[in-house]
């Protein structure tokens, strides 16, 4: 305990720092202080030493300038084991600063107030924070650095025992220069958003990601893995789902639950249950309750649900996990905005494994802003995600029949499915339910003829969504063998034309969306 004698003390999260302080204190350790902090830390009866104390200059430019000073830098980045930085701070009068425990302005929550100003903004962009932080950190060998109050209680438990060692030092600067990093990030990400509408795309890319859990392997046993989760994302997501029973989950059930929540989330006025496997759906369906959009759901393709991951947008109930829970039925994962008491009891004892996820009432934030991208070896794709919707209003009707109420809704329905279907994709569907998918086909009639081998005897009278424009007459005409009788796509192809003619000639309605939804 003999080598800590000083610490220096600035936060901006100022929880716990009162309790730790004086436990400090009791350990014999001087507390140097500033501004707000010393303040909280006087009116709690503490022995404060002002910084204006130790640079013999007063706090500046409204708070701007204050621990910027060799008095209080040199102490912090002496080279303890060097005799030669010892007798330099003695000539000069400079304490050294063993501990210094730091957190710094609140950019993040500024900006995310509502009508905050540019000079609102600049004005909580910590300097004298950062730099002692950084100073700190790099001194690890001989300093200690803390910036997360939840650190404190383990540094007191060491320092009481004198077992704060060099490794603890290295993970307290390791995270210390993760905070400093994940700062900058924050003021490069708002000061890029003001010119974002002259520049476009960012000239750098850097990640923000925290590592939630590692897993057991890849989407292959040889290939190691971890999730992380996207920081300051508040959206609805697999992400921070609270998993409430079932093993951990791995990194196939969380790209498929991805999937299937992404699917549910489309759907707001009904409830809506989507059956996913291999990230695709093989059964969707919304209806009037959550039990009957869940059967539909799976008759859709009963065999591709075994081993599946089920997403709802409703609070599943006990009518739905005992249909759930039926004989020669499996589910990986279930994940749903909760679970009935009865309904979480049922399926707990049906499958030890199965994980259960809660995410909460959906309909939380979608950030626009938020890009998607795709890794390539030796490069990273950026782009807007695919966030766009469409109403009856934005349909162009092409062919000389008009679609009837039924089919409009059906088309509506299929296009939010294929959406999320991997290219090339079809999807057939009839009264608001899935009846067949194909999906990522080389060849978009192969597509189809998969879709149609799903549906069987169903696809009569069903709807036909093409993620993309048809590019010749074939997919067209194996629609009509199949007994569809309306058909939605983007349109834009060179044969359109005589495309709307077949599909007149067969009396289908045809629609047009204008955009098509490519997923690969």
């Amino acid at each position: 305990m003999s080598e800590m004698r000083y610490a220096l003390i600035s936060v901006s999260n100022k929880e716990g720092i009162v309790d730790f302080a004086q436990q400090l204190q009791e350990l014999g350790i001087k507390i140097i202080s500033t501004g707000g902090t010393g303040e909280k830390l006087k009116a709690a009866g503490i022995s404060v030493i002002d910084i204006p104390q130790v640079t013999e200059y007063p706090e500046m430019l409204d708070g701007r300038v204050k621990t910027l000073h060799p008095a209080v830098h040199g102490g912090i980045l002496a080279d303890r084991s060097k005799t030669e930085h010892m007798q330099q701070l003695r000539e000069l009068g400079i304490k050294p600063l063993d501990l210094i425990v730091v957190n710094l302005y609140p950019f993040a929550e500024t900006i995310a107030q509502e009508g905050v100003s540019l000079a609102e903004a600049v004005e909580n962009i910590d300097i004298g924070g950062p730099t002692m932080v950084r100073a700190a950190a790099k001194n690890f060998e001989h300093v200690t650095v803390v910036v997360d109050p939840t650190d404190y209680q383990a540094v007191l438990d060491k320092l009481k025992t004198d077992q704060l060692s060099k490794a603890d030092r290295l993970e307290l600067s390791y995270k210390a220069f993760a905070h400093t990093a994940e700062y900058d990030h924050l003021i490069q990400d708002y000061l890029a958003g003001l010119k974002k509408e002259q520049d476009g795309f960012p000239e750098v890319i850097r990640d923000r990601y925290q590592k939630i859990n590692d897993l057991r392997y890849g989407e292959n046993p040889h290939q190691q893995a971890a999730f992380y989760s996207a920081n300051q994302s508040q959206e609805d997501s697999v992400a921070t789902a609270k998993q409430l029973h079932g093993k951990d989950l791995s990194f196939n059930n969380i790209n498929d639950t991805n999937a299937a929540l992404e699917l549910v989330k489309e759907f707001k006025s009904k409830p809506a249950v989507a059956v996913i496997k291999h990230a695709n759906p093989c059964g969707m369906a919304i209806a009037d309750s959550l039990l009957t959009a869940y059967q539909q759901a799976y008759s859709g393709d009963p065999m591709s649900a075994y081993g599946s991951i089920v997403a709802l947008n409703r609070e599943v109930d006990l009518k739905t996990a005992q249909e759930m829970t039926g004989p020669d039925r499996f589910v990986e994962v279930v994940i749903a905005p909760g679970f009935e008491d009865e309904a979480l009891k049922i399926l707990k004892e049906r499958w030890e494994s199965v994980r259960l996820l809660e995410t909460g009432e959906l309909g939380g934030e979608v950030n626009p802003g938020e890009k998607d991208f795709k890794k390539v070896t030796g490069g990273l794709l950026v782009q807007d995600r695919d966030l766009a919707t469409i109403t009856k209003e934005d349909l162009e009707v092409v062919s000389d029949r008009e679609p009837t109420e039924a089919e409009l809704k059906d088309l509506l329905f299929s296009w939010q499915v294929v959406k999320h279907v991997k290219s090339n994709a079809i999807v057939l569907a009839k009264n608001e339910m899935v009846l067949g998918v194909g999906a990522g086909q080389m060849s978009r009639v192969d597509a189809l003829t998969i879709a149609q081998l799903k549906a069987g005897a169903e696809k009569e009278g069903s709807v036909v969504a093409s993620d993309a424009f048809l590019p010749f007459k074939d997919v067209l005409v194996e629609a009509v063998k199949a007994g569809a009788t309306a058909i939605i796509q983007p349109g834009g192809s060179i044969r359109d034309e005589e495309i709307v003619e077949l599909a007149n000639q067969h009396d289908l309605a045809m629609v047009f969306t204008g955009r098509r939804h490519f997923k690969h």
